[in-house]
């Protein structure tokens, strides 16, 4: 849309659509006098204004969005009973949300750091939401260690800034974490854009289809414009000059109507199979080998418009794990399991409680029909319908099919890791990692990490991080460790 479509030829009004008067200046006693109290167009404007920011996300605060629309390209019913994916050809509308982890709202986009890969399908039975990043891994396996992570990648609350040692002194604490720092630090660390990046679901999820049986899935999203990326060097110079690149990059492509498109593919494991898996398939720090589940293409994902208010459509959009269709559901995955929790909790608390009725979250092709009334941004939508159920009045009723099926659990409670299976190792998959990048992609890996590992102010924190490498592969750890000594003199 033009910017000549938004011009209106009508008078300037109050929020309660009076017409304003003098939007130049404010009422006062006299020519030249205090400010009067009754002026409550400069009132009402001025609290307003007070009012423009929510407090940004304390993750993933760094974003930008777009609206698009995936199309399936293969029939999956075999696999899940989800009517989005169940007809060859079928579009469905999409919303998809980019973002930087670590950064404030203010942060540069070309930086080396995860980007959040947040999708919204409103399908025909409601919003589905998958929400990932653009690695395959991740930092921890267990939610319980998620706000220690973030707290080392935040401002250290004495300096106010992101410190070395914070950062290296958690990884180094945390082996768990070798594989994703490995993914971070190599080329792919740095986009050059959004659009040059694959997108993954990265947890595993639960599909089941009509017979009830179920399957573990991961979701991959490839690129259809290729990969592409910065080295730290040209991050240095891009994040100076142009700090919004990627949100402009993004947004210029779908105005020329350069559309951005990514190959969507699965990964399908038999739910009977996870317990003698070679190792914890719920574990986010490990991939699926393509040689035991190969990716199978499903659809076509396409981003095709631009949101028309920043603001409104891509800060106050809201995405959950927990948001499931029928057909979907979660997996014991330690991570999703508390991010099923955590994130409708921390949009309820940025956003509010009713941030389910704005226009971007709203599901498209059906109602949300729940007995929640009242609370900040309640719109009176169900008017005077009862808020309880079951009731006599023709209110909605259950509907007796769960979304997804019970998974088998056995034991008792207790605060312990998943069952070991014979390659629950951290570091097996980052030296494969390791090993299959080129000579050159190698020598730019351990550039990176040693850069980083040098800053920090002691040697047993430096020794410990280098340590982590040296056991996912040895020349890893051999070559590391001599850079970071050169650098650390």
């Amino acid at each position: 849309m033009t910017l000549e479509a938004h011009v209106t030829q009508g008078p300037l009004t109050t929020e309660s659509g009076a017409p304003l008067a003098d939007n130049q200046n404010s009422e006062t006693a006299g020519a030249g006098g205090p400010v009067l109290v009754q002026d409550q167009a400069l009132l009402e404007k001025l609290a307003h204004f007070n009012r423009e920011r929510i407090p940004e996300r304390i993750v993933h605060a760094r974003g930008a969005g777009a609206y698009g629309t995936f199309t399936l390209t293969r029939d999956v019913s075999q696999w899940t009973r989800a009517k989005f994916l169940s007809e060859v050809g079928k579009e469905t509308e999409t919303f998809l949300r980019f973002s930087t982890v670590a950064g404030n709202l203010g942060s540069a986009d070309a930086v080396r750091d995860p980007r959040g890969f947040a999708l919204k399908f409103y399908t025909e039975e409601g919003n589905y939401d998958l929400v990932g990043n653009n690695t395959p891994v991740f930092f921890i396996k267990d939610a319980i260690k998620f706000p220690d992570f973030i707290h080392t990648q935040k401002r250290d609350p004495y300096t106010g800034s992101q410190e070395a040692d914070n950062v290296w002194d958690f990884w180094g604490l945390s082996p768990e974490s070798t594989h994703q720092v490995t993914w971070l630090f190599s080329d792919r660390g740095i986009p050059a854009t959004l659009r040059h990046m694959n997108g993954y679901g990265s947890h595993t999820f639960q599909w089941n289809n009509e017979a009830g049986e179920v399957f573990w899935v991961k979701y991959h999203f490839k690129t259809d414009q290729g990969i592409k990326n910065l080295t730290t060097e040209e991050a240095v110079q891009v994040s100076g000059l142009d700090p919004d690149s990627h949100q402009r990059d993004l947004r210029e492509s779908i105005e020329r109507g350069d559309f951005p498109s990514w190959t969507v593919q699965v990964q399908i494991m038999p739910a009977a199979e996870a317990a003698t898996y070679r190792f914890n398939p719920f574990d986010l720090t490990k991939v699926w080998p393509h040689a035991d589940y190969p990716p199978i293409e499903i659809g076509k994902l396409e981003l095709n418009r631009n949101p028309e208010n920043i603001f409104a459509e891509v800060e106050q959009s809201i995405f959950s794990p927990a948001h499931f269709v029928p057909g979907i559901g979660p997996s014991p995955d330690k991570m999703l399991q508390g991010r099923l929790f955590a994130y409708g909790d921390a949009h309820r608390y940025r956003v509010g409680i009713n941030a389910d009725h704005l226009p971007v979250n709203r599901p498209h092709a059906t109602e949300a029909r729940t007995n929640s009334r009242d609370g900040y941004l309640y719109d009176g939508r169900h008017k005077g319908t009862k808020n309880y159920e079951p009731n006599s009045f023709g209110g909605p009723f259950q509907s007796d099919r769960p979304l997804w099926q019970p998974t088998p659990v056995t034991g008792v409670t207790g605060n312990t890791e998943a069952p070991v299976h014979a390659e629950d190792n951290d570091f097996v998959q980052a030296g494969n990692l390791y090993r299959l990048l080129s000579e050159d992609e190698k020598s730019r890996l351990i550039e990176n990490l040693a850069g980083f590992i040098s800053k920090v102010s002691r040697d047993d924190i430096a020794e410990r991080a280098v340590n982590n490498f040296r056991q996912a592969d040895g020349d890893f750890g051999k070559r590391l460790e001599s850079a970071v000594q050169a650098l650390r003199g």
